[in-house]
C-alpha cells in the first residue's frame, strides 16, 4: 500500500498482467469467465461514516463473497496496525480471518477495495491456481480482482497529488486501467462511471488506450499502415529464409511441413497464442476465449 509515498507509473508488469488473463480462462473456463459479466455495483459496497465499522464491513465482505460465488466462505474481519492494506489466512475454510489496515477505520470508502483482493486470494486458493514468488502471485491476484469485476474499487482508491498519495494493490494506475479496459472491451460495461477519483478516470482512460493497440497489431486486419508494412517485410524475410521471431513484434513465423508458412500471434482478448496459415484474408477465433478475429497474413 502506498500511502503518502512515491506511486509507480507505467506498465512495468504487463507480460505478467497478460499471463495472468490467459490463465484465468484457462482455469475457469470461457463459461464460467461469462458468469462475471457485471461488476460489483457501487451501492452494494457504499460505506459511510455513519455506518457501524464493524457491521459495515461484515456487510461489505458478504457482498463481495456473493459475488464471486463463495456461499460457504465465511469472512471474519479485524483491524489492527501493520505496513501493508490487508492479510488473509488461507486455511482450508469455511471461515477465513481477514486483517484490515487501522487506517480503514477513517479511510471507510476504501474498505470495500481491500477486502475485494484479500477475498480474491481466498477465490483463487480455493481453485488451486496461483503463480510462483510473492510478486508474481499478487499481480495475478490483482488482475482476477479487476477482470471478474471487483478491482474498479482498487483503481477507484488511487489518489494523488501533490501533498498526499494513496494506492492499493501491487499493479500501478495504468495497469488497473488496462485490466479494466480489456473486462470492457469484452463485457461493454464502462466502469468510469462510478470512480470518485479523477485519477482513476485518468489511468483507465491511459489503459484503455493501451488495450485498444493490442486489437491494432498484424496480422489484425485493424493493424495500423505502419504495422502492416513491417508485417508485409517480415514475411517476405520469412518466406525467403528460415522463419525466426521478429524483433519487437509479437508475432512470430513458423515453418509448417508440409503445408504453408504459419504466423503465430497472441490474441488480444485473453493473450492466448494463435497460429493461422500465412494465405492472405483468414478469419480465425480462439479455442480459449471465443473471440472472433479477422486477419490478413
Amino acid at each position: 500500500m502506498a500511502n503518502g509515498g512515491p506511486v509507480e507509473h507505467g506498465y512495468p508488469h504487463l507480460d505478467t498482467v497478460r499471463e495472468a488473463v490467459t490463465a484465468l480462462y484457462r482455469r475457469l473456463s470461457y463459461d464460467t469467465v461469462r458468469m462475471f459479466a457485471t461488476s460489483v455495483a457501487p451501492a452494494d459496497v457504499a460505506f459511510c461514516d455513519t455506518d457501524d465499522l464493524y457491521l459495515g464491513t461484515q456487510r461489505v465482505a458478504q457482498e463481495l463473497v456473493r459475488h464471486f460465488r463463495l456461499p460457504d466462505a465465511r469472512m471474519i474481519v479485524s483491524f489492527r496496525e501493520m505496513t501493508h492494506a490487508a492479510n488473509v489466512e488461507l486455511t482450508s475454510g469455511p471461515e477465513y480471518f481477514i486483517e484490515l489496515n487501522d487506517r480503514f477505520r477513517s479511510h471507510r470508502r476504501d474498505i470495500g477495495a481491500a477486502l475485494a483482493h484479500e477475498i480474491m486470494h481466498v477465490y483463487l486458493h480455493r481453485l488451486d491456481l496461483s503463480f510462483a514468488g510473492t510478486r508474481d502471485n499478487e499481480i495475478l491476484t490483482d488482475t482476477a480482482t479487476t477482470y471478474l469485476g471487483a478491482g474498479w474499487l482498487l483503481l477507484d482508491a488511487y489518489r494523488e497529488d501533490g501533498a498526499s498519495s494513496q494506492k492499493l494493490g501491487y499493479l500501478t494506475p495504468e495497469e488497473f486501467g488496462y485490466v479494466l479496459a480489456k473486462r470492457s472491451l469484452v463485457f461493454g460495461e464502462d466502469p468510469s462511471t462510478w470512480f470518485t477519483s479523477a485519477q482513476a478516470y485518468t489511468a483507465f482512460a491511459k489503459g484503455m488506450t493501451r488495450a485498444r493497440r493490442d486489437g491494432q497489431q498484424p496480422p489484425l486486419t485493424a493493424a495500423g499502415w505502419t504495422g502492416r508494412r513491417r508485417y508485409a517485410r517480415d514475411r517476405r524475410h520469412a518466406q525467403d529464409h528460415a522463419p525466426a521471431a521478429a524483433p519487437d513484434t509479437s508475432y512470430t513465423f513458423t515453418p509448417q511441413e508440409p503445408g504453408p508458412l504459419r504466423v503465430s500471434f497472441p490474441c488480444p482478448t485473453c493473450h492466448q497464442r494463435i497460429r493461422v496459415p500465412v494465405r492472405g484474408r483468414v478469419r480465425a477465433r480462439c479455442g480459449l476465449c471465443r473471440t472472433v478475429l479477422e486477419c490478413d497474413t
